[in-house]
């Protein structure tokens, strides 16, 4: 059974280490993440927040200990939960819809929002026929995170939203994922400038040397 309730649990991680070779990315990490929140991970460089961020997703096991997303392994989760990584993951050479509409092929039989919605709710026109790599950084990100939404997830698991970004981009930013985060949908964030993101942080996580260093409250004014 899943838990969809609001006030409910989104995910749980408990006593997860995560270890390539000798080097533990994680250490012993254990909170609980509820629905409808904004949750925005910190920490320098190594400190574990894409690695946390990839189990959640699904995409790498712990090395010990459990991980539940929507009472699920977060593998069985995946239809509900959104994704985007650091890297961009589109191609220049296609315009933003073109970009869209292959993606939108990877989910053959399950319901999506059109790639023209997509770049819709991000603030971008459909219609616009320059290629990608002629997009500035904003942009760009902007259409990543259309990428993601197109499945329309529970959950949005952004690794450096605001990377490369000037600080008009950074505030449209904020302004969507506030939008977005509405109706329950829970997102975790990363990100080495924490002021950018703290006019939406329910809860900071703070990581140093893989392991939680604090866990407080935010004051989101979105």
């Amino acid at each position: 059974m899943t838990d969809t309730a609001p006030g409910g649990k989104c995910a749980r991680l408990d006593q997860v280490s995560k270890l390539f070779g000798s080097f533990a990315a994680l250490r012993q990490v254990s909170v609980e993440l509820e629905l409808g929140r904004c949750y925005v991970l910190i920490g320098e460089n190594g400190a574990g927040k894409s690695t946390l961020l990839r189990i959640l997703a699904g995409l790498l096991r712990p090395s010990h200990g459990t991980v539940r997303v929507f009472g699920m392994e977060p593998h069985d989760a995946r239809d509900r939960i959104g994704y985007m990584s650091h890297a961009p993951m589109l191609y220049d050479e296609l315009t933003g819809q073109e970009n869209l509409r292959y993606f939108a092929s990877l989910y053959p039989g399950r319901p999506c929002l059109s790639p023209a919605e997509a770049l819709r709710q991000v603030g971008l026109d459909p219609e616009l026929s320059r290629p990608l790599g002629q997009y500035s950084q904003g942009m760009r990100q902007r259409t990543s995170l259309a990428r993601v939404l197109l499945p329309a997830p529970e959950l949005l698991l952004l690794d450096e939203p605001f990377s490369n970004m000037d600080v008009e981009s950074v505030s449209q930013m904020v302004e969507l994922l506030a939008g977005f985060r509405q109706g329950n949908r829970t997102i975790i964030l990363t990100t080495h400038q924490r002021e950018h993101a703290a006019p939406i942080a329910d809860w900071v996580l703070a990581l140093k040397g893989g392991r939680v260093a604090s866990f407080e409250p935010g004051s989101p004014t979105l």
